[in-house]
């Protein structure tokens, strides 16, 4: 199906009219009216309009308010030194705003909503850009006289307009619904990573199952399992193809337990070492060094597996029953996390010793019947993450493509 010119390829029932290409100034007028009165807001480029006071900045606003531009419920803002960026977003309350800020209200029969997610496209800031004055990205800006100018295609209806806005304003709805969750359940997680496992001196969590008393055996790393090492005098050229995979940096990195997706093509090498089920991988250099030596475990049972050469390996010995998926959050708890950091060395970029890293100390449960329930926890925890996750992303994505086929 091809999009004629002037109509969208995805088209709410009932309408059919061809939509009119006309410049801004036939659907805004500038709002210019000052007070110093009124709700503190900004327009950001990610969220739109918010109130100030929920940005958690430390701008230092001016004692004399009064210059600062009226903005109404319906009005739409943007920042005349970012709309190249899409800073611009529909206001859904009274309040007003740096005088840095252009104003628009809608004419009559005109939806702003409509509108609030035309300017977000990539074709209209794109335009934006190109209309912005200034000799670099810093000074670029777009007062509403040149705005005014620029065309945009929207239909003659005021209902279809209303409709178009209406629908993305309950997907954008949906898409904060399950952002909230995913960051709730991070968070749950984040604090769990710090309660359900000693810390300090401790020998016992904070918190823990019922049933369960015993204290927390101590052990050190090197103790209960061995390191080895990941690929080595490996070139670009062996990279990209091949019957074998490699475990990525940044799968180790993002993980708690690395991903088969996570993998990518290299030639079957029998002189490199293969992971096996439940080897654990440690990066060892990042930027900075809260980031270095992040974990994650391998619980895949596939053939001709290599670790990455920026990882080194780890792989606990044949009599230790430790529960891999405790295993695998006990080395992304904060306890852990703290260790790791602090063997850290470098300047601009820091790196670890898998020496250091094997001295560490680490604490298990004497019964292996609370390694299973603190592991079973925390892996439906991040199986609800991912959910929200790939859900979020997939409303992200379908929301993306609307805005090309629904609009002209």
């Amino acid at each position: 199906m091809t999009k004629k010119a002037n109509l969208p390829l995805i088209r709410f029932k009932g309408f059919t009219s061809p939509w009119e290409q006309r410049k801004f100034d036939d659907y805004f007028d500038e709002r210019n009216e000052r007070s110093g009165i009124g709700e503190l807001i900004s327009v950001t480029i990610n969220s739109g309009i918010k109130k100030f006071n929920e940005l958690n900045r430390f701008d230092s606003k001016p004692d004399d308010l009064s210059k600062y531009k009226v903005v109404c419920k319906g009005d739409i803002a943007y920042n005349s030194m970012r709309m190249w960026q899409g800073a611009s977003g529909l206001s859904p309350y009274t309040g007003i705003l740096s005088p840095a800020y252009t104003v628009i209200t809608p004419k009559y029969n005109v939806s702003s909503l409509f509108f609030s997610y035309q300017l977000k496209r990539p074709q209209m800031i794109h335009l934006f850009k190109i209309n912005s004055q200034g000799l670099t990205k810093d000074t670029w800006n777009l007062k509403f006289l040149p705005f005014s100018q620029i065309e945009t295609w929207a239909p003659k209806d005021y209902n279809e307009q209303t409709k178009i806005g209406t629908f993305f304003q309950k997907l954008d709805n949906l898409i904060t619904l399950h952002q909230r969750k995913y960051e709730k359940l991070t968070n749950v997680k984040k604090s769990l990573l710090e309660k359900m496992f000693p810390s300090g001196n401790e020998n016992v969590p904070k918190v823990r199952f019922k049933g369960f008393t015993s204290t927390w055996e101590q052990r050190k790393l090197k103790e209960i399992g061995k390191t080895f090492t990941g690929l080595s005098g490996k070139t670009s050229e062996d990279f990209g193809h091949g019957k074998a995979r490699f475990i990525t940096y940044m799968n180790v990195f993002s993980n708690p337990i690395a991903k088969l997706e996570g993998t990518e093509p290299i030639e079957i090498d029998n002189t490199q070492s293969k992971v096996k089920y439940g080897d654990v991988f440690f990066t060892t250099s990042s930027e900075t060094p809260e980031e270095v030596g992040m974990s994650s475990i391998w619980l895949k049972n596939e053939e001709n597996i290599y670790l990455n050469s920026f990882c080194f390996g780890y792989r606990l010995n044949e009599n230790e029953k430790i529960n891999f998926e405790y295993f695998a959050h006990l080395l992304r708890a904060k306890q852990f996390r703290k260790d790791i950091t602090l063997l850290a060395q470098g300047i601009s970029r820091y790196n670890i010793s898998k020496n250091k890293v094997m001295e560490i100390g680490i604490r298990i449960p004497s019964k292996e019947a609370e390694q299973n329930k603190i592991g079973s926890l925390f892996q439906q925890l991040d199986n609800l993450i991912t959910l929200h996750l790939r859900k979020l992303e997939k409303l992200k994505n379908i929301k993306k493509s609307l805005l090309e086929k629904m609009f002209v």
